[in-house]
């Protein structure tokens, strides 16, 4: 069972992260600007199956370190918590470049599959969802792989439906994205804040 709080505080977490347009969106809006909604729907639903990819990945492997020893698990947890931190810095840092954003990638001729490789080949894929699920996963109450699957799964679920969002809206937001440094600067910014606070908090909460 998922404690209500800490699920409470993993949805406010996933949802933000979710909305904030990152490498994944960026991909999803690139495809559908340059083949059409069809494209970008396809490209949503094939980043959908290669995140899951991720997170049975990543459960097996926690369920594995959780088998072997409790106090690996919460160095998990901890190592997790100081990557969302670092995370957030680098977005922080990278906010203040005015790099130009391309929203022209080659075109493939399936974009379900180029989707599930684009993420299932992504390492920051991996190393975000063992850095944040684990978080959020209560290993005294069993059921450590399910609990994995199913926050990983609702994780990645919003993140399509953003995905989604992006592609029924292409035109505008893509003009926002693509000539708004200031937009892409606050965005990053905001969501860079967010990951170094959850990061503490849960480290700090972990201590007590």
């Amino acid at each position: 069972m998922i404690d209500p709080t800490r699920f409470l505080l993993f949805l406010t977490a996933a949802i933000l992260l979710a909305i904030g347009p990152g490498p994944g969106m960026i991909y999803v809006l690139a495809r559908t600007l340059a083949g059409g909604r069809r494209e970008g729907l396809l490209s949503s639903f094939g980043t959908f199956f290669g995140g899951m990819v991720h997170v049975f990945a990543a459960a097996a492997g926690i369920s594995i370190i959780l088998a072997k020893s409790a106090l690996a698990f919460s160095a998990v947890k901890y190592l997790g918590a100081a990557y969302l931190c670092l995370l957030g810095l680098r977005m922080i840092i990278d906010s203040r470049r005015n790099e130009e954003i391309s929203l022209a990638p080659a075109r493939a001729k399936n974009p379900f599959w180029q989707g599930v490789m684009t993420e299932v080949l992504n390492p920051k894929t991996a190393l975000f969802f063992l850095s944040f699920i684990p978080q959020f996963v209560n290993h005294a109450n069993g059921h450590v792989f399910a609990q994995f699957v199913v926050l990983g799964t609702i994780s990645v679920g919003l993140n399509t439906t953003a995905d989604i969002v992006v592609t029924l809206l292409a035109g505008p937001l893509g003009q926002r994205i693509r000539e708004s440094a200031r937009f892409r600067r606050r965005q990053r910014t905001a969501t860079g804040a967010i990951m170094i606070g959850l990061g503490t908090y849960l480290a700090l909460g972990e201590s007590k």
